[in-house]
């Protein structure tokens, strides 16, 4: 699958985000004065928009989704944005596709503020043409939005020479809504079940065997 245009998801696909975004959301049930979950519980809230998760895991609506969102950036915009680890092989990837001339990009439902921290703090950022998310105050918080935007503003208009990559189901389906052809990592967060279900084109189980897909 050789593509001129990369759009990469940032958690469970770049970074092994778990453990602050974990830590966070426990932080949040704590102040919300709910009962504790495990991490293994907690794990399903990677990858989807926060309040998406919020409403459909933890029952919450309205101002109450938003107190919890505001618990867990408290905790998350000051120390779970650095419990983060890059993937084995994934800074080899990057550069490998950007010295056979790839242009890369991050599409992420992260808030764009804390992906650019996080990319910088591994020095990452330098490997993307632009690296593009939701804001803080909840605009362009689905995956689709966000792919949109970064196509939009980098006037990537020939569908056929882009391809967006991601661990989860939300990745691959808001790429196919838009006509994208997507790619599932089998590293991150989501099942090959998942991924197969959502009618990723490729999978990868590893950064070393994403480059190669990529490669072509």
């Amino acid at each position: 699958m050789e593509k001129e245009i990369i759009l990469f998801d940032l958690d469970g696909t770049l970074t092994d985000s778990q453990p602050g975004i974990v830590r966070s959301l426990q932080y949040a049930r704590e102040k919300l004065g709910l009962p504790q979950q495990t991490e293994e519980e907690l794990r399903c809230f990677i990858g989807p928009p926060l309040m998406e998760s919020f409403r459909r895991f933890w029952g919450l609506e309205g101002e109450n989704a938003q107190t919890a969102l505001r618990f867990y950036r408290e905790r998350f915009s000051t120390v779970g944005l650095f419990e983060n680890a890059v993937y084995p092989g994934v800074p080899q990837m990057l550069c490998a596709l950007k010295d056979a001339g790839k242009k890369l990009y991050v599409a992420t439902s992260k808030p764009e503020k804390f992906a650019r921290i996080i990319l910088e703090h591994f020095k990452l950022a330098g490997c993307f043409e632009d690296i593009c998310g939701s804001e803080l105050n909840g605009e362009r918080d689905t995956k689709v939005e966000v792919i949109e935007y970064c196509l939009g503003k980098n006037s990537i208009r020939s569908l056929s020479k882009a391809v967006m990559v991601g661990d989860r189901e939300h990745d691959i389906l808001g790429a196919h809504s838009i006509g994208l052809e997507a790619v599932g990592v089998l590293y991150g967060y989501g099942s090959l079940a998942e991924l197969t279900a959502a009618g990723a084109e490729e999978l990868a189980r590893s950064a070393g065997e994403l480059e190669e897909l990529l490669l072509g």
